[in-house]
């Protein structure tokens, strides 16, 4: 692992996640090991330290923290107040392991992102969130960006930055971006850290994604004109990459905030998906038109 952080560093990165992303206690016990909490974080931590001690600048480490994969009360079984301690349990051991800050990631409905602030919070650790938005422009529970932020403000939560992460591709994370700075208190700290495009099997089986550096260096340039302030990558996104991302930030001028027509020309369409006349599955997908100013 030392040595993806290290390709990550050495590309450009000035941020790098812990390989900790599953590491609470409900999506260890997949795996049997729910009892190694402290052990797994505290390790995956440790190691990403390592790196940025090395880095030779500064580099962040921050906690990856995703979701339990359980629904929380009154929907499902698992209650909020025991989704909040799995969560300090793991920031705690990151913290304990010497991050900087815990990273609140791919989190879908309101309840659950309530009970990983809190065990950030518990465990004393600043802490930035981002949502996954799917092609409906939603999270899987229904929320918009609009809303997201919405949500933010009505808790006070005072997060590092908060935004959007993963989902189809690009262009459909930049869409989420255009809701969210829109919707944003002047000054916030805004996430964009989409999908390296959409994955396909390779001849060994295994996934490979589509998105170009080229096509990731578009997105990265599209994103901080739409007024993110982070940008990076998520699933697919290689070192590669990055490096794209980060001379391209570094070398083209910013531009106009862009609009969907502007996404659409370098990235390719914005597509969200439809229901059919009767109701039933949607037969195809349409091009996405917000109903707001870009």
């Amino acid at each position: 692992m030392a040595t993806v952080h290290r390709g990550f560093v050495e590309a450009g990165s000035d941020i790098i996640l812990t390989n900790s992303f599953g590491g609470n206690r409900y999506r260890l016990n997949f795996h049997d090991s729910g009892d190694r909490v402290a052990e797994i974080n505290g390790a995956a931590a440790k190691v990403a330290r390592a790196v940025a001690a090395g880095a030779g600048r500064p580099v962040i480490v921050a906690g990856s923290m995703g979701p339990t994969g359980e629904v929380l009360a009154p929907l499902g079984a698992c209650q909020p107040a025991d989704a909040q301690a799995a969560f300090a349990e793991q920031a705690a051991a990151l913290k304990a392991g010497g991050v900087d800050v815990a990273w609140i990631e791919t989190m879908f409905s309101e309840d659950e992102l309530a009970a990983a602030v809190g065990g950030a919070e518990a465990a004393g650790l600043p802490y930035v969130m981002t949502m996954t938005f799917d092609s409906s422009g939603r999270t899987m529970m229904g929320i918009t960006p609009e809303a997201a932020i919405g949500i933010v403000k009505r808790h006070g939560w005072r997060p590092v930055a908060f935004g959007a992460n993963c989902g189809i591709g690009p262009a459909q994370l930049l869409d989420s971006i255009l809701g969210l700075t829109g919707a944003a208190e002047p000054g916030a700290v805004i996430v964009a850290k989409g999908n390296c495009g959409m994955p396909r099997l390779g001849a060994d089986m295994q996934p490979v994604y589509d998105g170009t550096p080229a096509i990731m260096a578009d997105y990265a340039c599209l994103a901080r004109d739409a007024g993110a302030r982070i940008i990076g990558g998520c699933c697919g996104t290689t070192a590669g990459h990055v490096a794209a991302m980060a001379e391209a930030l570094a070398s083209r001028p910013r531009g106009m905030r862009p609009d969907h027509a502007l996404i659409e020309a370098r990235l390719g369409p914005i597509k969200v998906a439809t229901a059919a006349p009767d109701g039933g599955p949607a037969p195809a997908t349409r091009e996405r038109r917000r109903r707001r100013s870009s």
